[in-house]
């Protein structure tokens, strides 16, 4: 029951909370702090590493547009990344291409920019004991099915991502 609090906060924080826009104090770059979306990083000459990353990843895995395609309508994302961090820049354009292919709807996404020590104004990275980033956390029911950090166990992180939607859809 708690998660599926936590997953309704989400939807009201993605909704009607706004992000900070901050001055990253390590590299003295615009960094983003909070509910987010994709337009917010794509759509911003300043995260240049979103095309980037996206231009290296030309054909989405497979098994995993595959997963979401096949689990659109039942399955949720939260994601905690940071604007700042490497590991993101890698991960989420890629995310988003592999959502995009499987006409995953956006609005079952629910996206955080956290700051370096991963932090946002409200409890959801405690809440959800989120350490590290990018973490994708896979929600059904109102209950975690898993999640991949960073690049997973394995490197592989797309394919785990696609492991964990198939364990929990059956």
């Amino acid at each position: 029951m708690m998660v599926l609090g936590l997953m309704g906060f989400a939807a009201i924080a993605q909704a009607q909370m706004g992000y900070e826009i901050l001055k990253d104090s390590v590299t003295g770059e615009k960094m983003l702090e909070g509910p987010i979306h994709k337009k917010d990083i794509a759509g911003d000459p300043q995260f240049t590493w979103y095309a980037e990353s996206r231009a290296i990843y030309p054909e989405p895995n497979a098994e995993a547009v595959k997963a979401l395609k096949e689990n659109k309508d039942s399955i949720y994302f939260i994601i905690f990344g940071g604007t700042w961090c490497e590991d993101t820049h890698f991960v989420l354009p890629k995310f988003y291409k592999i959502q995009e292919a499987a006409g995953f709807p956006e609005d079952r996404i629910a996206l955080f920019a956290v700051t370096r020590d991963k932090k946002i104004q409200n409890p959801l990275v405690e809440s959800l004991n989120v350490h590290n980033v990018p973490t994708i956390i896979v929600m059904k029911d109102g209950k975690e099915l898993g999640r991949v950090v960073e690049y997973g166990k394995t490197g592989y992180w797309d394919k785990e991502l696609a492991e964990v939607i198939e364990k929990g859809a059956k």
